[in-house]
Parts: structure tokens; sequence; C-alpha cells
């Protein structure tokens, strides 16, 4: 582990913040440092760009009658935000109270470590087939991922799919996820005016584009705080212990702010849909005149249960913002982005391998879990080898922060999820014997 961490923090270092507005030289190399990585440990390495960022193909074949495993992870970052939000700097891991801070710690250049990690545990011979595979845009939605899955799937091609890209249930406690959210994002553009005029002269008979702009992101819930918009899906969550303070705890939910919606938390997190104001374009509160805005807009997000169709959602959302605009003001809505979710049915005997390494390594059995955010490739890998048991395992925990400021690594954890995935392979080359 002290080499695997070493590793980490060398990996860490690096800015590999896929946006177009971040030197994208830092993501080529972090595609090199994670292509020598899996060099070192005897992997057949190449770099494939398929009109996007760099992504890592690793492979050694399986010995005779094992089975096959593809191993996920992704090597580029979010933004890392103001630095000032930090209490360290974002690319300097640092270590605090037995986590490792920094951009990337945890999600998602701790799963390419457990990959590595489970590699090295089998001195570079694994009892399976391994084919590591890491991404280099999937924060930034994994565009060209289609186009590698078409012309490079068959080097892809396994009999199970571990994606170490999500989070256990707590510490302590494993999970595997058997359900995402998928997820579509919208542009709600509004006009009211052919441009602004002074607010004293016309402000009454005429409305203004950001007053119509929130009545009808008002119109998106109802009194409870239940997404309005009429067709959607939604399911029932897995019973588990989750109480409304561990959600306020995790979340940061201000006191006497209440929760909204109505069903169990989990429902409201896991299975049905959610919708979410993510920013608006409108004049700044210092810079603004006593004019009416003739036009202003906002960027929505929509999480959907796992089961709904994306395009069926964005057509239920467009017409619903439609039918709500107010005072005849028009109204245009955007498709920005869409995902579709994921459940497994999670039943057979690689699933069942997958629980019982959890459980050797954490000496407590694991849970199955939904998560409320999308993983939009996790779909995409499901449509492309329908045969393969998908196992969707976690190296966050709830307090990683994955994506805000101060994103860690549980390290005693992390240990666990490398002894975990170093098991899963001996007992799934123990499964093809």
């Amino acid at each position: 582990m002290p080499g695997v961490r070493a590793d980490l923090e060398a990996l860490t270092r690096i800015p590999s913040v896929s946006l177009d507005s971040f030197d994208q030289a830092e993501v080529d190399r972090s595609a090199e440092a994670v292509a020598e990585l899996l060099r070192a440990e005897g992997l057949e390495v190449e770099i494939v760009r398929e009109g996007g960022r760099p992504a890592v193909i690793g492979h050694r074949p399986a010995p005779d009658g094992a089975p096959t495993v593809l191993l996920y992870a992704h090597h580029d970052v979010q933004p890392p935000g103001d630095e000032k939000d930090w209490d360290s700097k974002p690319f300097v891991p640092t270590e605090r109270d037995g986590r490792l801070y920094g951009r990337g710690a945890a999600d998602d250049k701790a799963g390419v470590m457990a990959h590595v990690a489970a590699l090295r545990a089998h001195g570079q011979q694994p009892p399976v087939g391994v084919t590591i595979f890491v991404e280099g845009e999937e924060e930034i939605g994994s565009d060209s991922l289609a186009t590698i899955l078409e012309k490079h799937g068959d080097k892809l091609r396994a009999d199970a799919i571990v994606l170490a890209d999500s989070t256990n249930w707590d510490i302590g406690t494993p999970a595997l996820t058997t359900t995402l959210r998928g997820m579509i994002r919208v542009v709600v553009s509004v006009q009211t005016l052919g441009h602004s005029v002074h607010s004293g002269m016309f402000g009454g008979p005429v409305p203004d584009a950001i007053t119509a702009l929130v009545r009808v992101l008002a119109s998106l819930h109802d009194d409870a705080g239940n997404v309005a918009v009429q067709g959607l899906s939604s399911g029932e969550a897995a019973d588990l212990d989750y109480d409304e303070a561990r959600l306020r705890a995790e979340s940061s939910l201000q006191e006497g702010v209440a929760t909204i919606g109505e069903g169990s938390i989990l429902s409201r997190l896991w299975t049905k849909p959610a919708i979410t104001t993510i920013g608006i374009d409108a004049p700044a509160v210092d810079t603004s005149s006593n004019t009416l805005v003739p036009s202003a807009r906002a960027k929505v997000s929509v999480r959907l249960a796992p089961d709904e169709d994306p395009r069926a959602a964005y057509d239920l959302v467009a017409q619903h913002v439609r039918d709500h605009a107010p005072w005849g003001a028009k109204v245009e809505v955007t498709l920005d982005d869409e995902g579709g979710g994921f459940s497994a049915d999670a039943q057979g005997p690689i699933y069942d391998e997958a629980r019982a390494a959890f459980a050797d390594a954490w000496g407590t059995e694991p849970v199955d879990i939904g998560v409320g955010g999308s993983i939009p490739f996790v779909a995409a890998f499901a449509e492309r080898f329908p045969d393969a048991a998908i196992l969707v395992t976690g190296v966050e925990d709830p307090d990683t922060r994955a994506h805000g400021a101060n994103e860690s690594l549980h390290l005693e954890e992390f240990a666990k999820v490398c002894v975990a995935e170093a098991v899963l392979l001996e007992r799934l080359g123990r499964l093809g014997s």
C-alpha cells in the first residue's frame, strides 16, 4: 500500500481537468502517467483518441479457461473551484486525520490505483484475463465513449466489468451500486421584450423576463416539493436505514430548512425524479439597473428514475415548461445533455463472488445501494456488452465531497477497496476453472 499511495499522490498532482478552459496538456500527461503504471505491471498498453480526450487501454490475456475482467476508471478530474475554499492546495495531496485530500484523490484516480493495486497483489500474474480501460473525459460527459466502444469494443469485451467510480454505504460498510439515476440537462430561455425599458415608466402592465422565468421554474415543483412534471417515472428504493439526521449531516442542510418531496428519503435520492436549477443568466445584483429585463435563461438539471428514457423525459419537461409560460412569454427549452440510468439484476455467480470479496476485505457483509447521481457511461457499457456482469464499486464514502472543495479519500477504506478487488480477481479465476 505505501507504493500504491505514492503513485496515487503522483497522479493527483497532475491537474488533469478535461474542460476546454483548462490546459489539456495536463490531461495528456495524466494519460501517459497511467499508461506507464500499466506497462510496469506487464500489460500491453495503448493510448486512444476518438475525437476527445485520451483514454488508456491495457490488456493481459487470460490463462487457459479463465474469464476476462474489464476494469474501468477515469483519469480526468473536475475543476478545483476557488482555492480559497480548500484547506490545502487542491493538487498537492495532503493527509489529515486519516484522509488524503486533493482533487481527484478519490474521484477517480483512486479507482485507477485500485486496479493497479489488484494487479500488484497478484505479482503481475492475475488469475483472470485483465483489460484496464481508463477514460479521459468522464467529467465532461464522455462524448467520445460511444466511438471508443464502437471502434475498440472487441478489445474491451469481458465476462465481468468492474466500474470503480461509485461510493460505499459508510465507513466500514462496503456497497455494490445496483441502480443509478439517468439525467437530462436543459436550458430554459424566456423573452418578454424586444429590449430593456425603464422599470418605472413601464413597470406594472409590462412583464419582465426574470419574473416570468421565476414563475416557470416554480411550476416544476408542487407545494410539498415533489416534481410536478406529469408522466415522469418513479420507483421505490431498497429499505435501508437512512434517516433525516444522516441526510442533514451528509448534505449540510441548514437547521430549519425542511426537506422537500414525499416518500422515503432513499427513494427521493435514488429512484424518484429530481429537478434542480443549477444556473441563471440575469443581471448581477451589484451591476443591475432600473430596467425591465427583456430576456433571461436558466440551466436546469433533471435526474430521472433508473428506467426512464431521457428523450421521453425531455419531451415531458419541455411540454411542461411551455404549458406554464406566464402571460404569453416566449419560451424555448433546449436539450443540453442527456444520459441513461442503470439498473442491474445483480444476481448470479459473479455478483455472489463480488459480495463475498467485499465481505473478505471488510469483515462485514456488503449492502446493495442506489446512487442518485448519473454515470451515463455505465448505461453505455451495459448496452454494448449485454452479456457481461456489471459491478459498480466504490472508492468514495459519504464524506468524500467529490466535485467539491476538500475532496478526500479515506485511506483505511481505500486499502480495503484494493484488497477486495484483488480477492475478486482470485475468486473469479476460481469460478472459471
